[in-house]
């Protein structure tokens, strides 16, 4: 029974935490609730990073979970711009790092998030290089495209992920000159395979982005601390004035590391290992976001999902499971995009080699279609693109796992929900 008197902690101020701090007082709680946050901004979401805001559509206030004055109407104890350095899970405290203030808590929740990974090659300290996940990252790279647009300048942008792309989406539509280098042979070859990751190649190739498969940036070239080149393994230098690091995002672990909590596989994604209820090795810590590993039965697998949809479910969920309610946290993964006049919604789970075929349905030239990744007739992942309102029909086929007759997959005169 959670009563008056117990303390909830919840560490990592992004969507997951905001959320279920959130939760936490819509399902009752009256005890302490405290959000700490190592950014000095409110939380907020991070999709508009690389996409509304980014491109001047969105406000920056439209960024923001709740309205500043939420936090302190619902009593929740906010402390932003803090850091934590320690978990001591006997005393079960948490440390502030910057004064050493402890703490006490009687549940905690690890919502660290995620942070960009780096480039390790010379040249990355000169003042043109930029990565994207905070606001602040935000708002000086909007300024950024802006100014190169104008002066038809270059960006080289190192990664041909989601966020490389939108980057690349928003550069454009700004007007500056944008080279993509991407070691794999297609964009989002990891998430799409071969067979989809070219329709991403082909839109921005339309728009003038300029692509370069099979290579990796080796050294930034720079003079006066700005930067005049990017170098790749081939030998080449493409001209830039900046660079952007879209190499992925790694799980910030270190405080989970070091209070000794199971970590997740690093070759499956690492992350802090939790239960289908969110729950860590330790019963009265809990993770949410992008930092967690979560059980998935319908993949039969452990996956760690760095998308919006995940912080936005998780937060609650793990709310919930820290209030002793029955939990099961089994959705099934989700994300979209929107670049250029595409905009994409995908659901499910199927990396290279995990799939027999696709199966499209539609037009994939005129890209207005839905692609099923299907293995033994089963249906494992789907995405639908300028096709709208079919997310709950093709999750509820992969959720049905059962075969399906790929001819009616294919076929738009066959509603969905005849094949679940």
């Amino acid at each position: 029974m959670v009563d008056a008197d117990q303390t909830f902690v919840i560490v990592g101020g992004g969507l997951a935490g905001a959320k279920a701090a959130e939760t936490l007082r819509a399902e009752g709680f009256t005890g302490r609730v405290i959000l700490i946050s190592d950014e000095r901004d409110h939380p907020y979401e991070r999709p508009p990073l690389s996409k509304g805001y980014l491109l001047g559509k969105e406000e920056r206030d439209s960024v923001f979970v709740h309205e500043p004055a939420w936090y302190a109407q619902n009593d929740i104890e906010l402390h932003l711009g803090q850091t934590v350095d320690r978990i001591d899970r006997a005393a079960k405290t948490v440390r502030f790092g910057d004064d050493g203030t402890l703490v006490r808590y009687d549940k905690l929740l690890l919502a660290t998030g995620a942070e960009p990974r780096r480039l390790d090659i010379p040249g990355t300290d000169l003042a043109g290089v930029h990565h994207l996940r905070r606001l602040a990252h935000a708002e000086r790279l909007k300024g950024v495209l802006q100014h190169l647009g104008r002066d038809n300048g270059h960006i080289v942008i190192a990664g041909a992920g989601w966020i490389g792309l939108e980057i690349a989406a928003a550069a454009r539509e700004y007007g500056a000159e944008v080279t993509v280098i991407e070691p794999a042979p297609t964009p989002l070859h990891g998430v799409l395979g071969p067979e989809l990751g070219n329709v991403f190649a082909e839109l921005h190739r339309e728009h003038g982005v300029r692509f370069h498969f099979g290579r990796r940036l080796t050294e930034i070239v720079g003079q006066d601390g700005m930067v005049l080149a990017a170098r790749t393994d081939d030998g080449e230098e493409h001209p830039a004035h900046d660079v952007l690091a879209a190499i992925g995002a790694a799980p910030r672990v270190a405080l989970a590391e070091a209070a000794g909590l199971e970590l997740a596989d690093r070759a499956r994604g690492g992350g802090v290992a939790v239960d289908e209820r969110l729950r860590t090795s330790d019963p009265d810590i809990y993770a949410a976001g992008d930092v967690a590993s979560f059980p998935l039965g319908l993949f039969g697998t452990r996956l760690r999902v760095e998308h919006w949809a995940n912080a936005l479910n998780g937060g609650p969920a793990a709310a919930r499971a820290m209030l002793g309610q029955d939990v099961g946290y089994d959705r099934v993964p989700y994300f979209f995009t929107d670049q250029y006049d595409l905009g994409m919604e995908y659901s499910g789970w199927a990396p290279p080699g995990s799939y027999d075929e696709v199966v499209i349905r539609g037009d994939a030239g005129k890209r207005e279609f839905i692609a099923f990744w299907v293995k033994e007739g089963r249906v494992l992942a789907g995405m639908n693109v300028n096709v709208w309102d079919v997310t709950e029909q093709i999750q509820r086929l992969i959720r049905a796992a059962v075969p399906v007759d790929p001819e009616a997959l294919a076929d738009p005169h066959v509603p969905l929900d005849s094949l679940a």
